[in-house]
């Protein structure tokens, strides 16, 4: 079992900056990806930003340029640099990890952020 906890989110102006923060616990070695997903009310779940165990990382192209995943996978930490905030990033953020032998993933408490004038 893994176990995530989010901090970091907030309130923001527009064109202001947070960085979340997603630590694991549990069995952190059997951790293959870890990344971001974002909810918006009435709307999906969607991916922002995920980092693999080899450090390949891949981001939705709205917030390429503007946000900044990192982290160790292999010490269960990932972070999210999100600058230039805009009101449309604003959602609940939920830190996910895909582990071995496992096939649904394990999900944070998640984290809001909202971008507001």
């Amino acid at each position: 079992q893994v176990q995530l906890v989010e901090s970091g989110g907030g309130l923001v102006q527009p064109g202001g900056s947070l960085r979340l923060s997603c630590a694991a616990s549990g069995s952190i070695s059997s951790i293959l990806s870890m990344g971001w997903y974002r909810q918006a009310p009435g709307k999906q779940r969607d991916l922002v930003a995920a980092l693999t165990r080899s450090g390949t990382t891949n981001y939705r192209d709205a917030v390429k340029g503007r946000f900044t995943i990192s982290g160790d996978n292999a010490k269960g930490l990932v972070y999210l640099q999100m600058n230039n905030l805009n009101l449309e990033d604003t959602a609940v953020y939920y830190c996910r990890a895909d582990a071995a032998w496992r096939i649904s993933p394990y999900w944070g408490q998640g984290t809001q952020v909202t971008v507001s004038s």
